[in-house]
C-alpha cells in the first residue's frame, strides 16, 4: 500500500529571514506514513529568499521543487503557480513567515484521510487549550470578512481568511484553473469556489502567533478592502434574489443619488426633458459599472458586443419609462423634483429585472 504524500505550497516574497527556519520545521512532518513534498514559489523576492531557496532545494532533493516569477505578482498567483506544480495526494498551504505551526496539518489530514472530508480550513479562532491574544483590529476585520462570505456562501466557517487550507489533489486542480485573484484576495475567492463545488469542508483548530509589519507583515487595510470586494465580486451573481435585490438596492441607491444630484445640476441649465434625459445617463454608466464591478458580471451569457446592445435596450426602455412617469406626475401637480424622485423609486425595480433577465442573464449549463 502506497504512503499518502503531503504537498505544501510555500509562496515566498522577501523571506530570507524566515525562510530556511520554516522549511527545516516543516520538514519535520515526513514520518513513515506520510510522505512530503514542498513547492517553493519565488514571487520575484529581491533579497536572498530564492538563494535561500535553492540551497534548500539542493539539501532536500527528494522532497523540495523550487519555482519563481521574473514579475512579483502577489500571493494568489505565486499559489497558483505551486498548485499546478504539486504532485501529491493532499495539497495544502504554507507561508514563509513563522506565524503557523505545520504540526498542525497532521490534525487537519484526519477527515481527509478518513474520507470525510474534501477541505479542510485550519481555524485560528476555534478553541485550542491556550492561543496568543490577537490584535482587536486585526481580528475583528477577518471575524468581519468571514461572516460577511458566509453569508453569500452558506458555509458556517469561523476563519474564511486563514493561510492553512488543505485539499484534495482532484479538488484543488478543479478549483486553480479558475483562480484569478493575484493577491490576498485568493482567501474569499477560493472560497466561493469550494462552495460553488458543494466540496465537504471540515475545520480544525490550530495555533497562530502573528507577527508585526516591522516584522515582515504584508497584508494591510487595503487587502481587506480588496478581500470584501472579492467577496461580492465571486459571489453575488450567485446569491438568492433576495440578497441580489439587497446588493442592487446599494448600485441602486448610489445610482439614484447620482441621477438626482445630476438632475439638480442639469435642470439650472436644461429644459426637463433634456436634465432627465442627460441625469438618467449618467445614472445608468453608473450603475452598469458598479453592476459589473459586484452583481451581474460572472457567467453572463452574451459576449461583449451582444451585452451592449441589450444594455442599450434597456436604456431605452427604462429611459421612456423614467422621463413618462416624471412627466405624468408633472401634469398631475407634482413637483418636478418630487416627481423625480418617485420616477427614480420605480426605476430601481425595472432596472433590477431588466439586468438580470435581459442583460446578464446566467449562461445555461
Amino acid at each position: 500500500m502506497s504512503i499518502p504524500k503531503l504537498s505544501l505550497v510555500i509562496p515566498c516574497y522577501n523571506e530570507e529571514n524566515t525562510l530556511e527556519q520554516i522549511v527545516e520545521y516543516v520538514i519535520g512532518l515526513k514520518r513513515e506514513t506520510l510522505d512530503l513534498e514542498l513547492v517553493i514559489v519565488d514571487d520575484c523576492s529581491t533579497d536572498k529568499s530564492l538563494e535561500k531557496a535553492e540551497n534548500l532545494r539542493k539539501k532536500y532533493p527528494e522532497i523540495i521543487q523550487v519555482a519563481k516569477h521574473e514579475v512579483n505578482q502577489g500571493k494568489g498567483a505565486a499559489l497558483r503557480t505551486g498548485f499546478i506544480l504539486a504532485t501529491g495526494d493532499y495539497i495544502g498551504i504554507q507561508d514563509a513567515d513563522m506565524e503557523y505551526d505545520p504540526m498542525d496539518y497532521l490534525k487537519m489530514l484526519v477527515p481527509l484521510q478518513e474520507g470525510k472530508a474534501d477541505v479542510v480550513y485550519g481555524s485560528r479562532y476555534l478553541k485550542t487549550d491556550m492561543h496568543r491574544v490577537l490584535k482587536c483590529w486585526h481580528s475583528g476585520m477577518n471575524k468581519f470578512l468571514t461572516f460577511a462570505s458566509n453569508i453569500f456562501t452558506d458555509l458556517d466557517i469561523t476563519d474564511m481568511e486563514t493561510c492553512y487550507k488543505l485539499f484534495r489533489r482532484d479538488v484543488i486542480r478543479e478549483i486553480a484553473p479558475k483562480l484569478k485573484e493575484n493577491r490576498f484576495g485568493f482567501e474569499p475567492e477560493v472560497t466561493s469556489l469550494v462552495a460553488e463545488g458543494l466540496y465537504r469542508v471540515y475545520e480544525t483548530a490550530i495555533s497562530y502567533t502573528p507577527r508585526t509589519v516591522e516584522q515582515g507583515k504584508k497584508i494591510g487595510w487595503k487587502d481587506g478592502v480588496r478581500a470584501l470586494y472579492c467577496i461580492f465580486h465571486y459571489n453575488a451573481h450567485k446569491a438568492p434574489v433576495p440578497m441580489q435585490l439587497l446588493i442592487y438596492f446599494f448600485i441602486g441607491a448610489v445610482s439614484a443619488v447620482v441621477n438626482i444630484v445630476a438632475f439638480a445640476f442639469m435642470i439650472k441649465e436644461f429644459n426637463t426633458e433634456w436634465s432627465v434625459l442627460i441625469s438618467f445617463l449618467i445614472a445608468a454608466a453608473v450603475n452598469y459599472l458598479l453592476c459589473i464591478a459586484i452583481l451581474f458580471r460572472h457567467k453572463a451569457r452574451w459576449n461583449s458586443w451582444v451585452e451592449i446592445l441589450m444594455y442599450l435596450l434597456t436604456l431605452v426602455i427604462m429611459g421612456a419609462l423614467d422621463l413618462g412617469v416624471t412627466r405624468g406626475l408633472v401634469a398631475l401637480s407634482f413637483s418636478v423634483m418630487s416627481s423625480k424622485v418617485i420616477s427614480t423609486i420605480v426605476g430601481f425595480f425595472g432596472n433590477y429585472f431588466l439586468r438580470k433577465v435581459l442583460v446578464f442573464p446566467e449562461r445555461k449549463k
